[in-house]
């Protein structure tokens, strides 16, 4: 008697093109974010509304008015603006704002970029001298400020008698005395720049050196040709947060000249402080504030382009 086996089944059809309903699940909770993620961002986001964009736009439509901080306040339109561009005392500072700003930013940048090639070479107690160089800018700048203005009113004219400049009290003089301010800003503000500088350095293969050793480089062709264009992002970064920075110079000027001799070191920040808060000209001041804040705006993104054009080139 013949038996019959039934034929082995066949193999289970191929899974159509996607992916199975368990990786797909799997998937959509991986992409999703969970509530809670953005519940902790919420309390920042109201926060800097509240501190920072609401200010603004307070401050924007008191521009408008003629309001002296109390009492009553009517709308004046443009007037303020207006104002602001035949006002002698608003372009001086003006003036010695940029003044200072530029002298500072290219100051702190050059020093900061040597004492991170230094910082960045193999010699002993690095570690040491990095944190060294970075104390000055933990410092309080107005406790430092202070220390500084007894420098350079009394030892300086003592230990430099023989120097016409340094022979009276520097911060008397309405030409030199913003030299100690410019003194104290990029003494202070150099630890900051230089920290940024050594991240960049550090990010540098040292293949690259040793290849270019071999090929005869000298370390000035080195620099131009390796180093300079490597860490040209934090270059630009440097520059504009430095000349952002120095822009709003006004602890620096409150210890050391508090805006003397006369008007010839009041920068804008300390000229809209007073005139806003102290001289019952809020109105006044905060549309030249509105002003200042498209200033640095402009000069900011004007620097990001040119910088990151000459990236670009490198």
């Amino acid at each position: 008697m013949t038996t019959s086996t039934a034929a082995p089944k066949a193999a289970a059809p191929a899974t159509p093109a996607g992916s199975p309903p368990t990786v797909r699940r799997k998937r959509s909770r991986l992409g999703r974010t969970p509530a809670a993620h953005y519940w902790m961002v919420v309390p920042a986001l109201v926060l800097f509304f509240v501190l920072h964009t609401v200010p603004v736009i307070v401050g924007v439509f008191f521009s408008f008015t003629d309001y002296a901080g109390y009492g009553v306040w009517d709308f004046v339109g443009l007037r303020n603006y207006g104002a602001l561009f035949q006002d002698d005392r608003v372009i001086e500072a003006y003036g010695f704002t940029f003044g200072v700003a530029i002298a500072c930013t290219v100051l702190v940048n050059v020093i900061a970029l040597g004492i991170a090639l230094a910082l960045n070479a193999r010699i002993k107690f690095q570690a040491l001298f990095r944190g060294i160089f970075f104390v000055p800018y933990v410092l309080s700048i107005l406790v430092v400020g202070y220390v500084f203005q007894y420098i350079f009113a009394n030892s300086l004219p003592q230990l430099l008698n023989g120097i016409p400049v340094f022979r009276d009290n520097i911060l008397a003089n309405p030409d030199w005395a913003w030299t100690a301010i410019v003194f104290l800003t990029v003494w202070q503000g150099v630890a900051f720049s230089t920290i940024l500088y050594l991240a960049g350095l550090q990010t540098i293969p040292q293949e690259l050196y040793e290849a270019s050793s071999i090929d005869g480089a000298s370390k000035r062709r080195q620099f131009a040709s390796i180093t300079f264009p490597l860490i040209g992002a934090f270059f630009t970064i440097n520059m504009v947060l430095a000349m952002k920075t120095y822009l709003q110079v006004f602890d620096q000027i409150i210890p050391l000249t508090n805006g003397g001799p006369g008007t010839s070191t009041e920068s804008i920040t300390l000229l809209i402080f007073r005139g806003g808060f102290q001289g019952g000209e809020y109105a006044y001041q905060t549309a030249n504030a509105v002003i200042y804040l498209i200033v640095i705006i402009l000069v900011s993104i004007f620097q990001f382009k040119v910088l990151s054009r000459r990236e670009a080139e490198f």
